[in-house]
């Protein structure tokens, strides 16, 4: 029987490369996307075993719904990688209400609740495996990205109470904290290769690194409630502002 992993936000970017990286090793990748639906269609048409399935995490009832909806159909849903996210720009200086009601809703709010309903509702052997992607900002925190930033920690603040909350013993909830991984925000691709460097290893960390490390925390071997920082050390640093405009200036 095929493994089964379902990706939020499996269409672009990480999440993309984590599909792909699942699927080279032999499981059967559900990609989640919220508007793209051309890049979810294509990808899932470039991988052996692949399904789409749409969904707009702003709306509270629909990550529950499509938890709910896979696990009637799905005989080994082993893994659930939580990548969907938004990321838009405020500071200390004043929150707009607007960027944080969308990143406590989608990055927080539908994360956990995604979470809860797989591990009430998805069948898998040998235990399931909650991945919540979160931020090295969890350790490295500035004051850019206000609401980004704070809707990253709630999440994380979830994954050792979930962790604790679990009865069977083979089930495992990680956080996975990436650093600056491709350009975000309004960053050009060349300023990553400035910005994507300030790290204790002066390297560029690879979307592949994200996907092996998922595919690491799929089998189980950390201890739940975990998080594993894949940053080249960045996490270790003390940056006062964003490394987008570090580089700038």
């Amino acid at each position: 029987m095929t493994p089964a992993v379902l990706i939020t936000g499996g269409a672009r970017r990480i999440g993309a490369e984590i599909a792909r990286a699942f699927a080279r090793a032999g499981w059967h990748v559900v990609i989640h996307h919220s508007h793209s639906h051309e890049e979810a269609e294509a990808l899932a048409a470039a991988l052996p075993s692949a399904e789409t399935w749409q969904a707009d995490f702003s709306d509270p009832e629909s990550g529950p719904a499509l938890v709910e909806a896979l696990a009637g159909r799905l005989d080994d849903w082993r893994v659930l990688v939580n990548s969907a996210s938004v990321f838009r720009f405020d500071d200390a200086a004043m929150i707009d209400q607007a960027i944080f009601a969308e990143a406590m809703q989608v990055n927080a709010g539908a994360a956990t609740r995604i979470a809860q309903a797989f591990l009430r509702h998805a069948r898998a052997r040998g235990g399931r495996r909650v991945i919540q992607v979160t931020d090295q900002k969890l350790a490295n925190p500035n004051p850019d990205f206000f609401s980004y930033t704070m809707s990253k920690h709630a999440l994380a603040a979830t994954v050792p109470m979930l962790a604790m909350a679990q009865a069977d013993p083979r089930d495992r909830i990680y956080g996975l904290a990436p650093g600056a991984i491709l350009a975000s925000h309004d960053q050009a691709e060349e300023e990553t290769e400035v910005s994507h460097r300030m790290n204790l290893l002066r390297r560029k960390t690879g979307a592949d690194e994200i996907a092996r490390a998922c595919l690491f925390l799929s089998q189980g071997w950390l201890a739940s409630g975990e998080t594993l920082y894949v940053d080249s050390g960045q996490h270790l640093l003390a940056q006062p502002r964003d490394v987008l405009y570090l580089a700038r200036a």
